[in-house]
């Protein structure tokens, strides 16, 4: 019996999920309309109100603006009646006062039957009575007048027009003052002011600019009026002008209209904001939904780093710009054997040997001292650390310098190998060069058997015949019958013959020596060594496998000789192996007995290089054979090891030199081409220190 399907996970929670999200952004996108729209509508009522109040402000003060400026005009106009004046004072003072004020249109003096006895118009402008004569419009006037003279005090009449010239008027307002001389009326003062010009100066000193100022009639009528702008009728307001005698209607009327959709800069920024907040706020959801993923790719990310990290073999150390430790990983952890928690801000790190703590805290200064420099940022050196257990090793780092995120210099970053077994590894392949160039020495010696045996035949030989010759001179002497005569003869033979027996046993002797110094000298000492010297030393051996072939060895070494910085017993197994090969080279009957020349040249190319040159007159290396000429264990004799010239490029190397090789230089007339092997040795130092027997590990 099958066992029923697992059933698909109902979608209906998605959904409702998915759902929820979008009720949400619906509501809050209408939170965010319906805040707008009661913005934008508070906004309008306010800015109305705003406007509605400015212009009861202009009005309240126009209007006592302009009750200020009649009452100027009428102390300065009573001013003229003081001290009882004659006609002509008043009339120069009249004159005056219509020079310094406007507002006057006229003065005049009339008697107490309000007839005309003087009148002064204002001299800036064509007489206000010049169209219309004063007695045509005199009703306002008369009436004012005998108000004033009821009542005793200075009164305003009604305003009224008077017709000026080019069809234009003035609406103007005449004020009346009573005059009594001695308490008895003597006549009246009466001046014509112009309304428009009063208004004017009102509406400069209150400031309305973006409003209309009018004087009105209690229908409406508008007298005159003042302002840059006109009124739009919207925004308005009136006020009272009290006068003595008569009441003047002052109307403000704002130039500006009804406030639009967006009415002022506050709003804009308002509206703006709030777009620019739903704008954000998908913006946001966005931006949330992606530093997710890259909270997530980061988080990826530092794990993988942290598990790079923790499985490098390679330690990792992090150093502030005092040298504290601020980081370790384990590589570095299990490298020293301490824990992170034993190193991180540990001063001094544990893992540095007691006896070189100020050794290395005085390197350690002399290099962070050097943070700046790019050659000391990036060098790698070897120091020695000390694991838990106190055992030394040698150690080698590479550093980097920190920086942070604004590019200051913030630390080190260190990277730490444990080279100990590196440093084994070449101790071993040191031993084992040796032991392989101790074997080519063997190996030679022993290629070199059959001729040293043919070499010792002729001074033993000689030595035996001459100890044979010996003894039959002595058997003879012991016979007697020699006489005086002989005997010192004989005397003087066997001195004769033992001096050659001391001599071919000298010879033997220098031969037998030569091999075992080659065979026996291992020492590993670098000194300065003149070139001659090192060529002296193997021309013996040499020599006895030149006899062998025919083979003519000549020598070419300026003097005085060139001193060389070398291990000489290095170098003579070198050169006895290239002499060796050239002899070889040339035992072929392709060279013939007479061209056989093996050629040892010195020179000195350089200041600081000498050059070694080991010429034959061989048929040369064929190019497949040169290709791997230097390759270890390969050679083209069946007898050959094929180590020789792969252990003398090891050592010239180690030198710091460099062995090649090439057609022979100058080539042999008429004959084979011959090879030509070229080393170089460097020079001593003018004062080079003596060798020591192990390099001191770096400090920190």
């Amino acid at each position: 019996m099958n066992a029923p399907a697992p059933a698909a996970p109902p979608a209906e929670p998605t959904r409702g999920r998915r759902g929820m999200r979008w009720l949400l952004w619906g509501a809050l996108v209408a939170l965010l309309l319906v805040a707008q729209s009661l913005l934008v509508g508070l906004t309008l009522s306010y800015e109305e109100a705003r406007a509605q109040d400015r212009a009861d402000a202009v009005a309240v003060a126009a209007a006592g603006e302009m009750r200020r400026l009649v009452q100027r005009s009428l102390q300065s106009a009573q001013s003229l009646t003081w001290n009882d004046p004659p006609i002509a004072q008043w009339h120069y003072d009249a004159q005056e006062m219509l020079r310094q004020r406007h507002e006057f249109l006229r003065m005049e003096w009339r008697d107490t039957d309000q007839q005309l006895k003087d009148a002064v118009d204002a001299p800036f402008r064509a007489p206000v009575f010049g169209v219309m004569a004063r007695a045509e419009l005199e009703i306002e006037m008369h009436a004012i007048c005998a108000t004033a003279r009821r009542v005793a005090a200075p009164m305003f009449s009604r305003s009224y027009f008077v017709p000026q010239v080019g069809g234009l008027g003035l609406e103007v307002i005449d004020l009346c003052v009573p005059l009594d001389r001695a308490g008895t009326p003597s006549g009246y003062l009466v001046a014509t002011l112009a309304l428009g010009q009063l208004l004017e100066d009102a509406a400069a000193a209150t400031g309305a600019k973006d409003h209309e100022l009018s004087l009105v009639e209690a229908d409406g009528t508008r007298l005159v009026r003042a302002g840059l702008h006109r009124g739009a009728g919207i925004y308005h307001a009136t006020r009272l002008v009290d006068l003595p005698g008569n009441s003047l209607q002052l109307r403000a009327d704002a130039a500006q209209g009804r406030p639009g959709l967006i009415p002022n800069l506050t709003l804009a920024l308002v509206v703006g904001l709030s777009l620019g907040l739903l704008g954000l706020v998908v913006l946001l959801v966005r931006d949330v939904r992606r530093r997710a993923i890259a909270e997530s790719a980061l988080a990826e990310a530092l794990a993988f780093r942290r598990a790079m990290e923790d499985s490098l073999v390679t330690g990792l150390r992090a150093r502030d710009v005092r040298g504290r430790i601020t980081y370790v990983n384990p590589a570095f952890c299990a490298m020293v054997g301490f824990e992170p928690a034993e190193l991180i801000g540990s001063d001094p790190p544990p893992y540095w040997p007691p006896e070189r703590i100020e050794e290395y805290r005085r390197r350690q200064s002399e290099r962070l001292t050097l943070a700046r420099d790019p050659a000391v940022q990036h060098e790698g050196f070897e120091t020695q650390f000390m694991r838990r257990n106190g055992e030394r090793f040698p150690a080698m780092i590479y550093e980097a310098p920190l920086l942070d995120r604004v590019g200051h210099h913030a630390g080190w970053m260190s990277a730490v190998l444990d080279v100990s077994a590196a440093r084994r590894m070449e101790e071993l392949s040191r031993q084992q060069q040796e032991r392989l160039q101790a074997s080519a020495r063997l190996a030679t010696v022993g290629e070199m058997a059959s001729l040293l045996s043919h070499e010792l035949n002729q001074p033993l030989a000689a030595i035996a015949s001459y100890a044979t010759g010996s003894l039959n001179l002595v058997a003879e002497a012991e016979a007697g019958g020699l006489g005086e005569h002989a005997v010192h003869e004989t005397v003087g033979l066997l001195r004769q013959a033992l001096e050659r027996i001391a001599e071919q046993a000298e010879r033997a002797g220098r031969v037998i020596k030569s091999v075992h110094g080659f065979v026996r000298r291992r020492e590993r000492s670098r000194e300065a060594v003149a070139a001659d010297l090192l060529i002296d030393a193997v021309l013996p051996l040499v020599r006895l496998q030149a006899r062998k072939s025919g083979t003519r060895i000549e020598v070419e070494c300026p003097k005085p000789a060139p001193r060389v910085w070398a291990d000489r017993t290095m170098v003579e197994q070198v050169l006895l192996n290239l002499t060796r090969n050239g002899i070889q080279a040339m035992e072929g009957e392709s060279t013939p007995l007479e061209a056989r020349l093996l050629t040892l040249r010195v020179t000195q190319p350089h200041a600081r290089w000498v050059q070694f040159a080991v010429i034959d007159r061989g048929p040369g290396i064929a190019p497949e054979v040169a290709a791997r000429l230097f390759t270890p264990f390969f050679t083209t004799r069946a007898e050959g090891m094929g180590l020789g010239l792969s252990l003398c490029r090891t050592v010239i190397e180690q030198h710091g030199g460099a062995l090649d090789f090439g057609p022979a230089t100058p080539a042999a007339a008429g004959g084979p081409p011959g090879t030509e092997f070229r080393f170089t040795l460097p020079v001593p130092e003018p004062a080079r220190p003596a060798p020591a027997p192990a390099p001191a590990a770096d400090a920190e």
